[in-house]
């Protein structure tokens, strides 16, 4: 079996790379001619846990190509998986012009009946969009080439990519077709062997099930962080709150860790874009807002905790920071609450040296040098008035105290995903600082 998966970004090369080793051959398509000569070369756009030694293997038997000619790419293709980025416009709706591209090149160049899937997360109504882009170029070549479209949404946990497509908890597919049912059945019927389900609904369904989804976590991680503002005050345990409410099989323990704010390329994007679809459909969804505004408060939660310690003078404060992408065991920085405490720090006239053990060289790309970047986590702290945890990376869960207590100009934490107890803190003389706990100071 041969498919195409045009984009070779974080959604694409994975789920291209998963589906060559399960024995299909695989050609992945991007317009970005060094990323695909990288690739060629053995050198992967992004980091992800076991990602690059599947695409060399995977390469070296012959199942995984790359190129930036799609019309080749889908000579052969019994499917084209388009799987390219969705930006959100300036209002927060997803930019569909990549996907509706990659629509209109397949439509001048197919020779034979195929399924056009999209994997990209994309509004309600795109499929249409995509059969109705296909149709009109091939109107234009004056041919009729059956073809189906269907809606396969992405869950991909950064970090947990390759396991969440090997073993996957659901999959979720929409389509009007049984010929298209038959192709994605035969296409999946290797990933169904823990025993998880292969969803088939219609394409509306299936296009919203990915935006429901992402929404619904958002949510849980801004209930949380909204309690856990509460919990300050009123002088409460965030922590003891987590584990009652946690320990109702109703609600379960997952996604309600309170921190500094949700990023990443799916969240924020995600809901943006379902706010937008439910005000252009006339039923604005005012729980989502509400999830948004509580999330952008949340990451200058940090800030203000820093600012309120500091007396609001922080001009020529320094600063170390340990961890700047989103979540651990990604370099991805989209929408990262550490990019929006640096600035306030830098706009307040402090410095910052931080460390991560992945996203330095991105966080790099993004702003620059306004920031130092050190060589590992206790060069970071190296003369700091306080230290900052933004990332909950494993190598930062374990402190040596000591080694801090030498290197710190003053012995100040800011947690902000609440990965130290209290008490240890106030045993080793720190004043510690975290989210929806009582400080120690």
């Amino acid at each position: 079996m041969k498919i195409s998966v045009v984009g070779s970004g974080y959604v694409g090369l994975v789920t291209g790379t998963c589906f060559a080793e399960t024995g299909v051959t695989v050609t992945c398509v991007d317009i970005d001619t060094e990323k695909i000569e990288n690739l060629k070369r053995g050198i992967i756009p992004i980091f992800e846990p076991g990602l690059e030694a599947m695409v060399h293997k995977n390469v070296e038997k012959g199942r995984l190509f790359f190129t930036t000619n799609l019309p080749e790419s889908i000579n052969e293709a019994e499917a084209v998986f388009i799987a390219v980025g969705t930006p959100p416009d300036e209002d927060g709706s997803a930019d569909l012009k990549y996907v509706l591209g990659v629509a209109a090149e397949v439509g001048k160049n197919m020779e034979h009946y195929m399924v056009i899937v999209t994997k990209s997360t994309v509004p309600i109504g795109t499929a249409e969009k995509v059969r109705l882009a296909i149709k009109t170029e091939l109107d234009k070549r004056g041919v009729k080439i059956p073809f189906d479209v269907a809606s396969n949404p992405e869950f991909l946990k950064e970090g947990a990519a390759i396991d969440d497509f090997l073993k996957p908890d659901r999959i979720v597919i929409g389509t009007d077709s049984d010929e298209a049912v038959k192709l994605m059945n035969r296409l999946y019927k290797p990933f169904l062997l823990n025993g998880h389900p292969i969803i088939f609904m219609d394409i509306p369904s299936a296009e919203l099930t990915k935006y429901a989804a992402n929404a619904m976590l958002a949510t849980r991680i801004s209930f949380m962080n909204d309690i856990a503002n509460l919990c300050e005050i009123v002088g409460a345990d965030v922590n003891m709150v987590r584990k009652g409410i946690g320990s109702d099989s109703r609600i379960g323990n997952k996604f309600i860790y309170p921190g500094a704010g949700y990023g990443g390329s799916c969240f924020p994007k995600d809901v943006k874009a379902l706010i937008k679809t439910s005000i252009e459909k006339g039923h604005p969804l005012e729980l989502m807002q509400a999830v948004e505004n509580v999330n952008d408060s949340q990451k200058e939660v940090i800030f203000k905790k820093i600012y309120t310690h500091f007396n609001g003078n922080l001009k020529g404060k320094r600063f170390g920071m340990w961890g700047l992408s989103f979540k651990p065991n990604t370099d991805d920085m989209r929408e990262a609450p550490a990019l929006v405490v640096i600035a306030k720090l830098i706009e307040a006239g402090a410095t910052v040296k931080a460390y991560d053990p992945a996203a330095m060289h991105e966080t790099q790309r993004r702003i620059g040098n306004v920031i130092e970047y050190a060589t590992d986590q206790y060069d970071a702290a190296l003369d700091i008035d306080a230290l900052i945890l933004m990332t909950e990376w494993q190598e930062f869960r374990v402190i040596n105290f000591k080694v801090l207590a030498k290197v710190m100009k003053s012995k100040i934490i800011f947690d902000g995903r609440n990965i130290y107890e209290p008490e240890e803190m106030k045993e080793n003389g720190f004043a510690y600082y975290s989210i929806g706990r009582k400080p120690i100071n």
